[in-house]
């Protein structure tokens, strides 16, 4: 077998991890226009995000344990493959219903993509440049969560919204023919697929966000509404009891009797709960509301999504002084201090001046958030679990915004609509409001993180970091 080319994997993995972390925030500036052309309404712009974030959450788990047995190259190359035909299926879609169905097979293949291109990485890197390696990973995915927005407003407005699909097609399609001699195989330790355990996850979840985003339409008493939920919970509950007793399990619940491993998970969906639900009502009144075009809302929301570029390197230092926990409780209070800045001045005539303090609060608060937050994932997790850990993390963070669009979401259609400036404030408003009171409850949770991570973490030699955060 040939050894790893370091550049040659780096260029492979790190446009394909961009790629991919960039269709997670590119979609957004281009809603209103798919509302418009698709003839949608707020159901369907709903299930245009939350379609590929669902997979994209519940396959992260799976996606590695096929790896491991099947090679990690082959199902890079797969999932590459599956990305790049949803993309064009997503483009040509003719109406929601396919458009959809498109975003969720999207999401599989991210799904697959964007945690292997770290394996892939850390494997063709020597163990003295890792450091590097990781911190170059890094900076790809968060580049792609910080042009998301003006990328996608700058394809909407010079093209249609067909376009910030097709943008991925060609780019695929060069990885593709790439990728066979740029990476070498490698797998790991070979684990049964829990299978059973996908199944149940994947059913409850679905079953939960869907009884969440019909019931407005639908009324909460409706039939199928009560239905959806119950058999979500039935069936999460049924994973739960699965995971507790299998040999193999997808998810070991043994994590959990960690304090300080259950708070920083349950930290992570929380955050993204309020604050990628938030941005997704956000972005359409920037749009809808104060009449920015989709490249206008994507410029001025540079404030929240590029300062975790330019904060994320001070935190070490920040770790270092005042300890994980701390920096986590003041990362979630910055987050709390700017929706709530948001929801006090929102009005139908609010100006863009008065909401950079705001971005800025969001912005700088997530970036103190997410660097810490995967160095307490991983070290209170064992370290033979490491892997698992981390992608438990990266799952619960996508939950959490598929649950903050589907419960904001219907916060916001319950008090508001699209009908008018004032009905579409009268809607934001409550909605920014309990996404504030969720990361603020985090920030108090944040406080009861153990203050030291376990001996044995502290004396890892390499972590491995999260994904940058990407909501819709």
């Amino acid at each position: 077998m040939k050894e790893p080319h370091p550049v040659r994997t780096f260029i492979v993995t790190g446009i394909a991890l961009f790629m991919v972390a960039l269709d997670n925030l590119i979609v957004t500036n281009a809603l209103p226009d798919i509302r418009t052309d698709l003839d949608t309404g707020l159901e369907g712009l709903e299930w245009t995000v939350n379609a590929y974030t669902l997979t994209f959450a519940v396959l992260l788990l799976p996606a590695a344990a096929i790896a491991d047995r099947w090679g990690r190259r082959r199902l890079f190359i797969g999932g590459l493959a599956v990305f790049t035909g949803a993309s064009a299926a997503a483009a040509l879609a003719p109406d929601i219903g396919t458009l959809i169905a498109a975003r969720a097979v999207q999401g599989a293949g991210g799904a697959i993509v964007m945690p292997l291109t770290l394996t892939l990485l850390a494997a063709a890197v020597p163990p003295a440049r890792r450091g590097v390696a990781l911190a170059a990973w890094s900076m790809m995915s968060g580049l792609g969560v910080a042009l998301g927005p003006v990328l996608g407003g700058a394809v909407t407005q010079a093209a249609t919204w067909q376009w910030i699909f097709w943008i991925n097609v060609p780019v695929g399609a060069v990885l593709l023919a790439l990728a066979p001699g740029f990476l070498t195989e490698s797998r790991g330790a070979a684990k049964r697929l829990d299978l059973t355990g996908t199944v149940l996850i994947a059913g409850g979840v679905l079953g939960l966000v869907l009884g969440l985003v019909r019931a407005n339409e639908h009324g909460w008493t409706s039939a199928q509404v009560l239905g959806a939920l119950i058999a979500g919970a039935v069936l999460v509950t049924a994973f739960v009891a699965y995971e507790a007793r299998t040999a193999e399990p997808m998810l070991p619940l043994r994590m959990f009797r960690s304090r300080g491993f259950s708070i920083v998970n349950g930290l992570s969906l929380v955050m993204s709960f309020g604050m990628f639900g938030a941005t997704f009502l956000l972005i359409q009144f920037m749009q809808g509301v104060q009449h920015m075009s989709p490249l206008g809302a994507g410029v001025r929301s540079l404030p929240w999504t590029g300062m975790p570029l330019l904060i994320a390197p001070l935190t070490p230092p920040l770790i270092a002084r005042l300890g994980i926990r701390y920096v986590l409780a003041i990362g979630l209070a910055f987050q709390t201090a700017g929706l709530a800045w948001l929801a006090a001045v929102l009005s139908p005539t609010v100006g863009y001046a008065a909401m950079v303090p705001a971005f800025v609060l969001a912005g700088v608060g997530m970036a103190l958030f997410f660097p810490p937050l995967a160095r307490a994932v991983l070290g209170f997790a064992p370290p033979e679990l490491s892997g698992v850990a981390s992608g438990v993390s990266n799952s619960l963070r996508q939950l959490g915004t598929v649950l903050g669009i589907a419960v904001l979401g219907a916060v916001f259609a319950a008090r508001g609509d699209f009908t008018s400036p004032q009905a579409f404030t009268d809607g934001l408003q409550p909605a920014l409001w309990l996404g504030v009171a969720a990361i603020g409850a985090g920030a108090v949770a944040a406080l009861l993180i153990p203050a030291h991570l376990p001996v044995t973490a502290e004396q890892a030699p390499a972590e491995t970091p999260a994904p940058a955060e990407t909501p819709a």
